[in-house]
């Protein structure tokens, strides 16, 4: 029998881990919700929500896939024979290929817009120019393909050289590579015009705001 693929690094473990798990709801839907929700309130309720909801549910995840060592489905069906706990495999399955279909339409606007700033296609522009551009590129039978394929074909790449080789190596380079990204989007946003205003905003907390509906969406993005 071939002996199963596996991770060579923890740091691979924990670069992957954190590569499937922080994604645009992170970058780009969390700003939006914390400022719609009170700001450094949603940002309590959202750690809150990490650390009992997020942590013991990665938590659980771990345990079962080192303690069955095989894939998400067969996982339930070894430590659980007999039960109907491999339907929790199926949805492991299943889930992530839809969101594969909204993700890769995501990706590929982010490598257009990757592709206008390298080539300085970006610099000068009016915010009226950059929304008329999104329609007409949204609008086109052929641009948003040409992405969305490109992307496929990169992840199709990565994915065939295995966990080590694929996975755990693209994870080293990318994620270390976000996290310097990240830094340089937080140094540049501090000289933003209204930066202070909103930090201020971002660390007055306004709990007045905090309701079901709040909690609810403050789960969802943990």
């Amino acid at each position: 029998m071939a002996k199963r693929a596996t991770f060579v690094t923890k740091l691979g473990v924990i670069a992957a881990t954190v590569g499937s798990s922080v994604g645009l709801g992170n970058i780009w839907r969390f700003p939006y919700e914390t400022g719609q929700n009170g700001g450094a309130a949603f940002l309590l309720v959202y750690i809150l929500c990490v650390l009992f909801l997020g942590l013991p549910v990665m938590l659980a995840e771990f345990v079962v896939g080192r303690s069955a060592k095989a894939n998400v489905n067969r996982s339930f069906l070894k430590l659980a024979p007999g039960t109907h706990w491999n339907i929790i495999g199926y949805m492991g399955v299943f889930a992530p290929v839809f969101i594969m279909g909204f993700y890769s339409v995501i990706a590929g606007w982010t490598l257009d817009y990757v592709y206008q700033a390298a080539t300085f296609g970006m610099s000068q522009k009016s915010p009226e120019y950059f929304a008329t551009a999104f329609t007409e590129f949204t609008a086109s039978p052929i641009r948003p393909l040409f992405w969305i394929f490109l992307f496929l074909g990169m992840n199709y790449f990565i994915v065939s050289r295995g966990v080590s080789d694929g996975i755990e190596r693209a994870s080293n380079i990318l994620m270390p590579l976000l996290f310097v990204i990240l830094i340089a989007f937080c140094v540049r946003s501090l000289f933003l015009p209204g930066a202070k205003e909103g930090l201020s905003f971002l660390f007055h907390p306004d709990f007045s705001k905090i309701d079901s509906g709040v909690v609810l969406r403050a789960m969802g993005q943990a």
